[in-house]
């Protein structure tokens, strides 16, 4: 029995039967993407669909915190399309560092840990659960760019060429 443990990340991705929507294009004065030595920085990324729409909503208002998690996991989706899109493969992704995950919802939501579990546990099936899950902080925002529910950054290590 093949665990997901033995997968490589492409092989993991493929299991999952998930498809990656396009890699979005910066709409300001950033990279998407920077490579620096051995590390894989990404900026924030949000929830984009297949069809390059935004989800949008803020959880607690327009969204419940299911639907706040399923965003998380898509903008997880939206930072795999930007790797294999600039870097190539999932494949040259060592580990996840760090996630930093922005929750646009109403003040007495609470719950922000568990919204952005949806991107977390997506990188832990592609990456496994010891180089999948990094060191992370969920934090919640009065908003976020054009209403987008969940915004996260993250950095990887990269393996050595």
């Amino acid at each position: 029995m093949t665990t997901i443990e033995q997968l490589t990340p492409e092989a993991a991705f493929e299991t999952l039967g998930l498809s990656l929507p396009p890699a979005p294009l910066p709409l300001g004065v950033y990279k998407p993407f920077l490579i620096d030595g051995k590390y894989l920085y990404l900026s924030g990324h949000g929830p984009v669909n297949d069809d390059k729409s935004l989800i949008i909503g803020r959880i607690g208002k327009d969204l419940d915190i299911e639907e706040g998690k399923l965003a998380a996991r898509q903008v997880g989706l939206t930072m795999l399309s930007t790797i294999k899109t600039h870097v190539g493969s999932l494949d040259r992704i060592k580990r996840v560092i760090k996630i930093l995950g922005m929750v646009n919802c109403v003040t007495e939501f609470e719950r922000h840990p568990y919204v952005i579990n949806g991107c977390s546990e997506l990188f832990a099936q592609i990456w496994g659960t010891e180089n999948g899950i990094g060191v992370r902080s969920a934090v919640g925002m009065g908003t976020l760019p054009d209403n987008i529910p969940v915004e996260i950054e993250a950095l990887f290590e990269l393996h050595e060429d």
